[in-house]
């Protein structure tokens, strides 16, 4: 469960006793109790140092520094601009190549998925990082109950699109709404989860409320906020970040220290509440996990 060692180590001895018992309450709101997976550890000693010492992010600095330009540029933005975003009821498109198409209250979507908790460690492109204690389902169990079709290659995720809500919006900053994918096999790995609390709280509206994406081993642009539809496509569909700059932002996004952003090295990270700067791990650390998704590629130009 934990990315971490030991690696038996409980969330309630990391976590304040309130925000454990919260966690409880809302788990139990979800409809069942927290399911544990195993990870096995990295065979390269770098990444097992790095994961002891492995400190969890404050949850103040999770909510106050943020990337969601729908609320603005910058990382104080999202926390000051939105609280007011009304994400009760909401409703989520299920579209493509899948078997089962409709419009879901968000309740009935995952409703009977067994939620887990999960200790992830983030790499942002631009350099900073933070370790967050997730909660959500794993998005393969949500694709499991909606059956995409053997034409499904791609996961398609729009989050929502509305200026009036999102004052970030209404500039072309970006061309709205956001989108982002995953391959198939991507979005099947059991890390890839879908996200609806944190700390042991609801996640709050400038972390992606209701309901964003978290894939661990890719850089946090992959990671789509307040999501409003899944569409199952054959072909790669094409990307915001992707779209804007695309000698900047792969499709792929797989953290790696060996190819630098144009404009800056990713070699080295810094831990938000951090001093110094710490080795970029290849795949963010989760190598031994999903190396294997990505052999015979060339990750230099599908970066």
């Amino acid at each position: 469960m934990l990315i971490r060692r030991p690696d038996d180590l409980p969330v309630r001895e990391i976590t304040d006793e309130s925000l454990f018992w919260d966690r409880r309450a809302f788990l139990a709101a979800l409809g069942g109790a927290a399911a544990a997976l195993a990870l096995p550890g990295s065979a390269a000693a770098l990444a097992r140092r790095a994961r002891e010492d492995d400190k969890l992010t404050p949850y103040e600095s999770i909510i106050s520094y943020n990337n969601y330009y729908e609320f603005g540029t910058d990382k104080s933005d999202p926390q000051a601009n939105a609280g007011a975003l009304r994400t009760s009821p909401w409703t989520v498109a299920v579209e493509g190549e899948v078997k089962r198409p409709a419009s879901y209250a968000l309740d009935d979507l995952l409703k009977g998925l067994t939620p887990v908790e999960r200790v992830y460690r983030h790499r942002c492109v631009e350099g900073w990082s933070m370790v967050v204690p997730w909660m959500g389902v794993p998005l393969r169990d949500l694709l499991g109950r909606l059956e995409p079709t053997s034409r499904a290659r791609f996961v398609e995720f729009t989050t929502l699109h509305d200026p009036k809500q999102m004052p970030g919006q209404r500039y072309d900053l970006l061309p709205w709404p956001y989108v982002e994918a995953l391959r198939m096999d991507e979005a099947l790995h059991p890390l890839t989860l879908l996200v609806t609390g944190v700390y042991g709280k609801p996640v709050p509206n400038q972390n992606g409320a209701p309901m964003r994406l978290v894939v661990p081993w890719k850089y946090g642009f992959k990671g789509g906020k307040s999501i409003v539809r899944l569409r199952f496509t054959e072909q790669m569909p094409r990307t915001t970040w992707n779209i804007v700059l695309p000698d900047e932002y792969g499709f792929y996004a797989n953290v790696n220290p060996t190819v630098d952003h144009p404009r800056w090295s990713q070699a080295k990270e810094r831990r938000l509440g951090e001093l110094f700067k710490r080795p970029t791990l290849m795949f963010n650390g989760y190598g031994e996990q999903v190396a294997s998704l990505y052999a015979g590629m060339d990750l230099r130009s599908n970066f």
